[in-house]
C-alpha cells in the first residue's frame, strides 16, 4: 500500500474510523484549515469575523424547519483546541510547507474564545434566518465551520420531520424512532435518536442514545426470533410464549406468517386470561385493512405501525380509517431531503460584507430574527439588524456563549420537546400542512435593505 510521505500506513491507523472529543478540531475540511493559515500568514488572523449559518431555502415540501443540535455545536466549542500529536499529523501530510511558524503555535495555545448567538432548539425557522452566530477571531471562526453545519443540519432535519410527524400523527399517539440501523453513521444515529425525541418523539429503540439521555430504549422483536424459535419449539405460539417468559406482556410482531391467523389465537388466550398482551406490530401488507382486523379481534390491545413510514405515509393510513395507536418510523425519519444549511461571514471588523454570486446572494451584517404574533399564531418575521429594536416583537436569537463558555446550562430533552411542540402550534395551518405548504412572511427591515444596498454599491466600486 502507497501512503503519502509521513503518513502512517493502514495498519497504524484507525481502522475502526471512530472518534473521540479530542478528535474534534480535526473534523473539519482541508480549506479552513488552509484558510486559516492563510489568515495567519496576512496577520489578519485575530480581526473579529461574525459568520451566519441558514438555509437559503427549505427542502422541497417542508414550510418550516425545527432548529436543533445547538446542544452539541456548544459542547463542541467548548472543547475546540489542537495537541501536539493532531499538530504533528498536519505537518507530516505536507500540504502546510509554507505556512509562517506561528499558524502552529496559534494552534498549540488556541482554544475557541468567542461568543455564539443562537436560536433556541425546538424553534421553527425559515429560509434565510441565522439559526446561528459566531462571533469570534477570524482563524476560529473559520475553523469550527464544518463540524457546527455538519451538527446543526442534521439535527434540524430529524427534529423537523420528527414535529411534521407528531403533529400529523396527533398528540395522542405514541411514536417511536426506529432509524438507528438506517442512519448515516453511528454518530448519526445517536444525533438522530436525539433530535426525534426532541421533535416530539416518545421514545428510541437506540439503546445507547436512550441511556445517554436519561430515556428508557423501547421496541419490540424481529421476524428472525419467531422464525428460529417456531422452527425449533415447533409453532409461532410457541415463539409468543417463549419471549413472554422473559418479558411478560411484551408487544409482539405478528406478521411473520399469517397475521389475521397469530390475531385470532392471541385473542383466545387474551380473552380466556391465559395471556396479558400490551401490544401487537404489524409490519408487511395492507396495514390499514389488517389493523382493522386486528382490533376487531383484540380490541383492548394496542397495535403498532412500521414499515417505511413518513409523515405523508401516516396521513393516508389515519385518513382511511387505520386503527394504530403506535408508529414506529425509521428509514424516512432519519434520511431524505438534506437540510442544506451554510455558514456565511457576514462582518469582519465592524465592516459588513455580503456575497452576490447568482443564486447565492446573501444579506450583510450581524442580523436578529424579530417575530410576531396575533391570536397566538406567529403573523410576520422581520429579519433585520442586531442594532434594531423590537416592536411588540420576540427576538429569537440569544446569547449562549460569551468568551468560549456557555452562558446557561444545557436544557432538558423534556424542555426541547415542550419548545417544539408549542412552537409548531403557533404556526399558521398553511404552513404546517404536507402539501404545497406556505412558509410564514419574512419582511427584510428597512435598515438592513439600506445596509445591503451600501455594501453592494461598495462591492462594484473595488470591482472598477
Amino acid at each position: 500500500m502507497t501512503t503519502l510521505p509521513g503518513i502512517e500506513s493502514a495498519d497504524a491507523q484507525n481502522l475502526e474510523m471512530t472518534m473521540t472529543a479530542e478528535d474534534y478540531s480535526l473534523l473539519t475540511d482541508l480549506y479552513q484549515l488552509t484558510m486559516a493559515a492563510c489568515y495567519t500568514g496576512e496577520g489578519v488572523e485575530q480581526k473579529r469575523a461574525s459568520f451566519e449559518l441558514f438555509v437559503r431555502k427549505l427542502p422541497e415540501g417542508f414550510g418550516y424547519l425545527i432548529a436543533m443540535g445547538l446542544t452539541q455545536g456548544l459542547a463542541y466549542l467548548e472543547k475546540f483546541r489542537f495537541n501536539a500529536s493532531q499538530i504533528g499529523a498536519l505537518q507530516r501530510t505536507g500540504i502546510f510547507a509554507h505556512v509562517p511558524d506561528r499558524f502552529w503555535s496559534l494552534l498549540e495555545s488556541g482554544c475557541f474564545t468567542g461568543d455564539v448567538w443562537g436560536v433556541p432548539e425546538g424553534t421553527a425557522v425559515f429560509a434565510n434566518q441565522p439559526l446561528l452566530r459566531v462571533e469570534a477571531p477570524l482563524w476560529q471562526a473559520q475553523l469550527v465551520e464544518t463540524y457546527l453545519l455538519n451538527t446543526l443540519n442534521y439535527q434540524t432535519l430529524i427534529a423537523t420531520r420528527a414535529a411534521r410527524i407528531r403533529d400529523v400523527a396527533g398528540k395522542e399517539a405514541k411514536l417511536l424512532e426506529f432509524g438507528t440501523r438506517r442512519a448515516f453513521s453511528p454518530q448519526g444515529s445517536l444525533w438522530a435518536a436525539r433530535a426525534a425525541l426532541a421533535g416530539g418523539f416518545d421514545a428510541t429503540s437506540n439503546v445507547l442514545a436512550a441511556l445517554q439521555m436519561g430515556e428508557k430504549p423501547s421496541g419490540t422483536m424481529a421476524h428472525a426470533l419467531v422464525m428460529a424459535l417456531s422452527a425449533m419449539e415447533g409453532s409461532e405460539d410457541e415463539a409468543f410464549a417463549a419471549f413472554h417468559r422473559y418479558f411478560p406482556g411484551a408487544p409482539l410482531l405478528i406478521d411473520t406468517y399469517d397475521t389475521i391467523a397469530a390475531a385470532e389465537r392471541l385473542a383466545v388466550k387474551v380473552n380466556s386470561g391465559e395471556m396479558e398482551l400490551t401490544g401487537v406490530r404489524l409490519d408487511s401488507g395492507d396495514l390499514v385493512t389488517l389493523s382493522k382486523q386486528v382490533r376487531s379481534l383484540l380490541p383492548g390491545v394496542t397495535i403498532i405501525a412500521s414499515s417505511d413510514l413518513d409523515e405523508s405515509e401516516i396521513a393516508k393510513m389515519k385518513a382511511a380509517g387505520g386503527e394504530f395507536d403506535f408508529y414506529g418510523v425509521g428509514t424516512r425519519l432519519v434520511t431524505g431531503k438534506p437540510v442544506n444549511g451554510v455558514y456565511k461571514l457576514v462582518d469582519i471588523e465592524g465592516i459588513p460584507v455580503m456575497k452576490e454570486s447568482s443564486g447565492k446572494v446573501t444579506y450583510p451584517g450581524r442580523k436578529q430574527i424579530f417575530r410576531s404574533f396575533a391570536g397566538g399564531k406567529v403573523k410576520v418575521d422581520r429579519l433585520g439588524l442586531i442594532t434594531e429594536s423590537a416592536v411588540e416583537e420576540e427576538s429569537l436569537l440569544q446569547v449562549v456563549m460569551k468568551s468560549g463558555k456557555r452562558v446557561q446550562p444545557p436544557e432538558s430533552l423534556t424542555e426541547i420537546r415542550e419548545r417544539t411542540a408549542a412552537s409548531v402550534a403557533s404556526l399558521p395551518e398553511e404552513t404546517r400542512r404536507l402539501d404545497n405548504p406556505v412558509s410564514v412572511t419574512v419582511k427584510i427591515s428597512d435598515a438592513l435593505q439600506q445596509l445591503t444596498a451600501k455594501t453592494r454599491e461598495k462591492i462594484h466600486q473595488m470591482q472598477q
